[in-house]
């Protein structure tokens, strides 16, 4: 920390804290739950709903995932956060009033009963791609360590589910026996079809702990599919000393994030929602054009840059944009995913053009290490679908191939893989050769993993991005 940095967090300690009395906002009645408290939730979901033409109505009670951190330094504001909008000219400022419950995640007991409230309508997930427990076939593995001790727990009766989605499963299940009645799921996960992931992952923990909970779930419970689309990194300290100096009072909890926000929804909701689309999100009757060009265009080019350009030598999707190699292979990438986006109103080179402006934005410092976690689950959506759909057409798909080497690459020179299958990881990158390739590949599709001549495209590719870049 610079000594200047430090004077100015010393000198915020002296200003208000922000709460609901610094700046009055009255408190909306809960109509929503949800879990995954974290920037990105509050960057874009509770964004939208503080900004709905109807936001006096609904209220948001979220939940934090593995730690307390959040909801506790949270709660302490009233719920109240200020979302810093980062553009290249400047920076702009807005407190955020929808949040007004912030709970601990284990606290189950408070989930169940504000799931199983009449007056809630939606329960919203940002609960990372890997916690849907996704098997390589797309279906909820019960084999997964935490999805057996969830289930021996729900069985039991004992304690509390410590997954999300059991959790979600034990508070259903609550609402189930109050007649609370139906309600929707909105799945905001990176993931193709992510209400259907959520519904399978759901109703495949309730079906094996309870059978007619799962029926139950199948008749009253909506999930609905989206695709989230906001840059939104890490809160850092200077971001806290910039709120004070700029604002006046003293918000521990600011989120930082881009000026472009999407949001786009496919679904019913059968106890109502708010009016997001005041505030700019889009209703549709499919979603999955839009889904695949932002799960393959915008954060294929992420996982991308993540892995090359720290092979590379580079810290942040700046930096990486600015590396010719680096660009040149994300260039590579969208051409053949554009291959493969068929839509009305895709507006792909539109599309595109933005993300290069917005990837180039450096006064958002988006972190390579925070994209390049649960890389074995991630690439299923990324890479396998534009890779496939390259080979079913005749073409290589080496751009899509490319992806999936640089994180092999990237898992054997990390000093540390923060991924659900990290031990299988480190035990694959133990082999040499296409053995090696070959288990890494299993990881992520075992289809692809028996192909003999993928597998040897992959291991050319290899090595690509070894050299680091030379520092400018």
């Amino acid at each position: 920390m610079t000594a200047g940095l430090q004077a100015e967090q010393e000198a915020a300690v002296d200003l208000p804290r922000l709460n609901r009395t610094l700046r009055p906002s009255a408190k909306p009645p809960t109509r929503i739950v949800h879990l995954g408290l974290g920037a990105f939730h509050r960057s874009h979901q509770a964004w939208y709903t503080h900004r709905a033409g109807d936001a006096a109505d609904w209220g948001i009670a979220a939940f934090t995932g593995r730690r307390p951190d959040a909801a506790l330094a949270l709660a302490e504001q009233d719920g109240l956060f200020t979302l810093v909008e980062r553009a290249g000219a400047g920076d702009s400022f807005e407190v955020v009033g929808s949040i007004v419950e912030a709970v601990d995640g284990a606290n189950v007991q408070r989930l169940a009963e504000l799931v199983s409230a009449p007056e809630t309508a939606v329960v919203i997930l940002t609960v990372t791609e890997a916690a849907y427990r996704l098997g390589t076939d797309g279906q909820l593995d019960r084999s997964a360590p935490d999805v057996v001790a969830d289930l021996a727990l729900l069985a039991s009766g004992s304690g509390n589910p410590t997954t999300p989605l059991g959790r979600l499963v034990f508070a259903l299940a609550a609402r189930r026996s109050a007649g609370a009645g139906p309600l929707a799921v909105v799945c905001c996960d990176n993931l193709s079809n992510n209400g259907t992931v959520a519904h399978n992952a759901v109703a495949g923990i309730a079906g094996a702990w309870d059978p007619s909970l799962a029926a139950w779930i199948d008749a009253n419970i909506s999930f609905v599919s989206t695709s989230v689309d906001r840059i939104t990194p890490r809160t850092t300290d200077a971001d806290v000393a910039a709120v004070a100096e700029s604002c006046g009072y003293h918000d521990t909890s600011p989120v930082v994030a881009e000026p472009f926000a999407n949001w786009v929804l496919s679904g019913d909701f059968p106890a109502g929602r708010p009016r997001w689309e005041d505030a700019g999100a889009v209703f549709v009757a499919d979603i999955e054009p839009y889904e695949n060009r932002k799960l393959w265009l915008l954060n294929g080019a992420h996982s991308l840059l993540a892995y090359a350009g720290q092979l590379r030598g580079h810290t942040t999707v700046a930096e990486a944009l600015r590396d010719n190699s680096c660009l040149h292979a994300v260039e590579q990438f969208w051409d053949e995913a554009e291959s493969n986006l068929h839509g009305a109103d895709l507006q792909i080179p539109a599309y595109r053009e933005a993300l290069l402006a917005r990837f180039g934005n450096t006064r958002i410092a988006h972190h390579l290490a925070q994209i390049a976690m649960d890389g074995s689950t991630k690439l299923r959506m990324r890479a396998v679908p534009v890779l496939q759909a390259e080979r079913a057409a005749g073409r290589s798909g080496a751009a899509a191939a490319l992806m999936i080497a640089a994180w092999m690459d990237f898992t054997a020179a990390a000093a540390t893989v923060q991924d659900p299958l990290a031990d299988e990881i480190a035990a694959a990158n133990r082999l040499s050769g296409t053995g090696r390739i070959r288990a890494l590949l299993g990881l992520v599709n075992p289809a692809l993993a028996g192909d003999a001549a993928v597998v040897g495209m992959i291991a050319d590719l290899c090595g690509t991005f070894g050299e680091p870049a030379v520092s400018p």
